[in-house]
Order: structure tokens, then sequence, then C-alpha cells
């Protein structure tokens, strides 16, 4: 079979907002099966998750995906372990409640494409702004339109790599875009988004671009980037019952806080009350209303209630797995009170 690269790819400790690192092992006559995915270790004190004198982390394989851009590649996704194989701090993963993956997510995921040379967005002239939002949304053609190439090619990536990726499109602002990911499980939906920015931030490498994740980058009348979090489990998906609905809701509006410390940095700057965000101050939730906390989704009314629930307040520099575990005790404990 010859060799294989396998790109190990984790989280580093940097806080509150992680990066991803990852590096390159050859196997030799490799499975591609995850079970056969060896642990590795790491230079903790490089990532600010060890300290020099004891610096070994190790990389637990969890997930495992064809590298699409590479010849006999694979990228493995891995949780961070202590070097007594438990858990490190870091590691969100594995604080997630959800081991029968009753929990399914789809996340959207928002970001802004930067120009290296010019450290603005695309379609942003230098020492200006372009023409203000709304022709930018969903748009086609060379005025309105800036890095379809790239982000198709990203699709392709996402794809070929067996994520289940669901879309793509062009978002309120200049360079700004937006891609789509649906998993049965929360700790599956992490990785796959993980892995996911994974190839788009190694995709920037090919074209003199970087990927901006901060929540509002350009300041003044432009929509901010989130991560938009839809979810449901059986009780979601079966209720048939409005009250089952706000019960859950509800159960939201006493943890507000804990939510919003998980849900990513700056994310003040994005969650004002205006352009279809709820203030980072209040929490609400209504039927199909952008503008709430939670948004009920129409069609879980049309389908009786039974259904999903949106949370858009995390941002687009928010953990996944933060995210996902934190919706997931949110709901198991609103569960104890239907």
């Amino acid at each position: 079979m010859g060799k294989s690269k396998l790109e190990y790819i984790w989280l580093d400790g940097y806080t509150p907002t992680a990066n991803l690192r990852s590096k390159t092992k050859i196997e030799e006559d490799f499975s591609g099966k995850l079970e056969d995915c060896s642990t590795w270790s790491f230079d903790g004190s490089s990532t600010q998750q060890a300290e020099g004198g004891s610096s070994d982390c190790l990389l637990k394989p969890v997930a495992i995906y064809p590298d699409p851009a590479r010849r006999d590649g694979y990228l493995v996704m891995c949780e961070v372990l202590n070097a007594d194989g438990t858990p490190h701090p870091s590691n969100a993963r594995a604080q997630i409640d959800d081991e029968d993956d009753d929990f399914w997510f789809g996340f959207e995921q928002e970001y802004f494409i930067m120009d290296k040379a010019t450290q603005l967005p695309l379609g942003f002239p230098v020492g200006g702004y372009p023409g203000p939002q709304g022709m930018y949304y969903c748009s086609v053609g060379g005025k309105n339109t800036h890095g379809r190439q790239f982000v198709e090619e990203h699709a392709d990536l996402c794809i070929d790599a067996g994520l289940n990726f669901e879309g793509i499109n062009q978002e309120v602002a200049s360079g700004q875009w937006e891609f789509q990911l649906f998993a049965k499980g929360a700790k599956k939906a992490g990785d796959e988004i993980w892995v996911a920015r994974y190839l788009l931030q190694r995709l920037t490498e090919d074209y003199g671009w970087y990927i901006e994740y901060h929540p509002k980058p350009i300041k003044g009348d432009w929509n901010g980037s989130g991560m938009h979090a839809n979810f449901s489990n059986t009780t979601l998906r079966t209720a048939g019952s409005k009250d089952v609905y706000e019960t859950i809701c509800e159960a939201f509006r006493p943890v507000t806080k804990e939510h919003i410390e998980v849900y990513g940095e700056f994310n003040d700057q994005r969650l004002t009350g205006k352009h279809e965000t709820a203030s980072i101050h209040d929490f609400s939730y209504g039927i199909s209303d952008r503008g709430a906390s939670i948004r009920i989704p129409i069609i879980t009314v049309e389908k009786g209630w039974k259904g999903w629930l949106e949370d858009r307040r995390p941002a687009s520099n928010a953990d996944p797995y933060k995210v996902a575990g934190r919706i997931v005790k949110t709901v198991k404990n609103a569960e104890k009170k239907i």
C-alpha cells in the first residue's frame, strides 16, 4: 500500500479563542481506519497547554476523513490529553454529554475572506468602503460577488473529505460568506466544523488571503459574523407540543450568562440588537424571529411542534464543542421539568 500522510489536527490552549494546530505523521500500509490511528504527542509548551519542564501532551484520534488535497492523505481530528491520559483542560469535546448521539446539530458558519495585502475583506477598497450592504447577500456577478472560486473549491474539498456539507452562500457584507454542516451527534458536529475550518484556512495559503472569524471585524452598519446553532434531540423532534418547546426555550433564560461565556470572544460587538441579532444583555425567543436569541423555525410549528430550534447567539469564532456542550446541558436540564 505504500506510505500515507496523516494530518493530526487539534486545538491549542489559547483562551478565550483556540487556534487550529496540525502536523503530519507518515504511516506505512495504513488501513484508513480510525482504530489504526495511534496516539501521538506534541510540545504543549509551544501551544499554551504545558510547561517547558513537562511539555508532552497527547493527541487522541477521534475522527478521520480522507484528505482531498493530498495523495494518500488523511485528516485526523484529535482530542488533547494530559501525559497521564486524562482530558486536558482545553479539551471541550470530552466534556460533551451526548454519548448516544441523540442531539443533532446544524451549524451555519459565517466568516470574512481577508486580503493579506490590504488587511481588508474582499471587495473593500484601500482607504474607503464599497457600496452599503444590501446587494451582496446571495449575489451573482463580479460587481458584488467576491471570492466565489475560493468558496467553491472549499465546498469541493469538504464534500470530497466526506463531511456532511450542506451549502454555501455569500452573506450580507462584501467578502463575507457562510457554509453549513449537519451532523447527528454533538461531538461529530464539532469535529466536522473544525475539519471544515481547517480545510478553509489551509486553502487560503494558495490565495494570499486569510480567514477572519472575529464576529464584528468591520465596524459600523455592517452585519457581524455568527455561527448559528440549529439543534434537536428526540424530545424536540417528537414533542408535538408548544408547551414543551416553551419550557425548553425558557430553560435558556436563567443560564444566559453561561451560554454567552462560551459563545465567542468579542460577541458583545455583534449582539447589539441590530443587524438581525438580539442584544447580548437580553434573552428572547420567537417564531420565525431572526432578531430573537432563539428562533423557533416556522417549519417546526407547521409540523405540529416537531422539529428543531436555532440559537442565533454563537459568534463565528466560537468553539462548536463548547457551544454544543452547553446547549446539550441546558436542554437536558429542561427535560427534567417536562
